[in-house]
């Protein structure tokens, strides 16, 4: 359902700190015109985490609005609360959304049954396709391999995962327990490169956001089997994948939308910063580097 280079889209707000639609529809219209294949609305990267259910699913049905059907959109949804999770899904269908990417329960940590049992809930109470987002780092929960498998195997609406583990074999293995189909996602740009090389179908990205055509041509290679250019593309963004991580994301990436895109809102909500002047400087160098400044 899912391929090619799909932005975690960050979220403009204005200096007042409410949602600047303007300016995520423009930012919307020119992800599909420089050849994103889909859009991820509230994910982690779009700051859902400080947003109320009626903001964040404004924000999911202004995306499906703009993209009027050109390019798929898989919605933020995740909750560590299965009733809530069940309520968010319902939003982002009535909202528009094509999927929703949904983390396991974070904080509760539950056991691998609970987890299995979460996801079993989610598609008892609603129909639209699921994208399981495994983080760790973020969750403390990891989805191991075998209830992915088991996963994709028992409910045909979960179609796939964004793997943000940065354990590269389990793309591999995943394979193995959920069937060549299973449609698995890089989650970290900086080794997209590799997990499509071992079966990967592309990436959610964050470094799409400000370098949607060059990560496009990235995934584009890679499609074709030309992995010569690719890696010439990896090495072009890569000092981009490491710089837009070098404060708390997504700090660097918004500092990086106001250089490629002049007047794009700075506004972050608090717990998230400007990022620190060593991080401006080094996606400065980095936006150089991939020849986008």
């Amino acid at each position: 359902m899912f391929s090619g280079s799909i932005p975690a889209l960050v979220t403009p707000f204005g200096a007042s700190g409410d949602f600047a639609e303007k300016a995520f529809r423009d930012l919307v219209e020119w992800q599909i015109a420089e050849g994103s294949a889909a859009l991820v609305p509230c994910g982690t990267t779009g700051e859902a985490a400080t947003m109320p259910k009626d903001e964040h699913f404004r924000v999911v049905r202004t995306c499906a609005d703009q993209a009027r059907g050109r390019v798929l959109v898989l919605a933020g949804a995740g909750s560590n609360d299965t009733r809530v999770a069940i309520d968010n899904i319902k939003a982002a269908k009535e909202a528009g959304a094509d999927a929703a990417l949904m983390v396991p329960p974070y904080y509760n940590r539950p056991n691998q049954e609970g987890i299995f049992r979460h996801f079993e809930a989610i598609v008892a109470a609603c129909d639209l396709p699921i994208v399981l987002y495994n983080v760790p780092g973020r969750t403390v929960t990891d989805i191991a391999v075998e209830t992915i498998g088991k996963l994709a195997h028992a409910f045909p609406s979960i179609v796939g995962i964004k793997d943000a583990t940065g354990a590269i074999a389990r793309v591999s293995a995943q394979r193995a327990a959920a069937g060549q189909d299973f449609c698995q996602l890089s989650g970290n740009d900086d080794m997209a490169l590799a997990f499509n090389a071992m079966g990967g179908r592309g990436c959610v990205s964050v470094t799409a956001n400000v370098a949607p055509r060059l990560c496009a041509d990235f995934q584009a290679a890679c499609f074709a089997g030309d992995f010569g250019k690719a890696l010439a593309l990896q090495d072009k963004l890569f000092p981009l994948h490491t710089a837009l991580f070098t404060d708390a994301s997504p700090g660097p990436v918004k500092y990086a939308m106001t250089r490629v895109r002049p007047g794009f809102p700075e506004t972050l909500r608090l717990p998230m910063t400007w990022p620190s002047e060593a991080s401006r400087k080094a996606v400065d160098a980095a936006l150089a580097h991939a020849g986008l400044m």
